[in-house]
């Protein structure tokens, strides 16, 4: 059987021992699928109309990228889960829609991650 649950949490101070913040998630992935935990530095990039390669699709790069540490299955250019350096965290979530999925290709969830 297939996993399907896709669980995000958040404590926030008070509830926590030193006012810290507590993100976490778990991924809804085959137990076999090899998911990495992977570093991006800062960076500043240069080259005005370079494209950058999603997992589908390509997008214009960003003058200014902060420093990330990203959760993701090995195969996808985005993330399940990730931080930046500024404590901004954020979960990607399976959502059913009713709508029709679009035959186009485009950006998934985890490549807003």
């Amino acid at each position: 059987m297939e996993p399907f649950s896709c669980d995000t949490f958040v404590a926030l101070p008070p509830a926590t021992v030193d006012n810290r913040i507590i993100f976490g998630k778990n991924s809804d992935r085959l137990c076999d699928e090899v998911q990495e935990v992977v570093y991006f530095p800062p960076a500043v990039h240069d080259n005005l109309g370079e494209r950058l390669k999603c997992t589908y699709i390509e997008i214009d790069q960003v003058s200014e990228t902060y420093a990330v540490v990203l959760s993701r299955p090995a195969w996808l250019w985005g993330a399940e889960m990730g931080a930046n350096e500024h404590g901004v965290c954020i979960g990607n979530e399976a959502v059913r829609g009713r709508e029709e999925v679009c035959d186009e290709e485009a950006l998934l969830g985890m490549d807003l991650v």
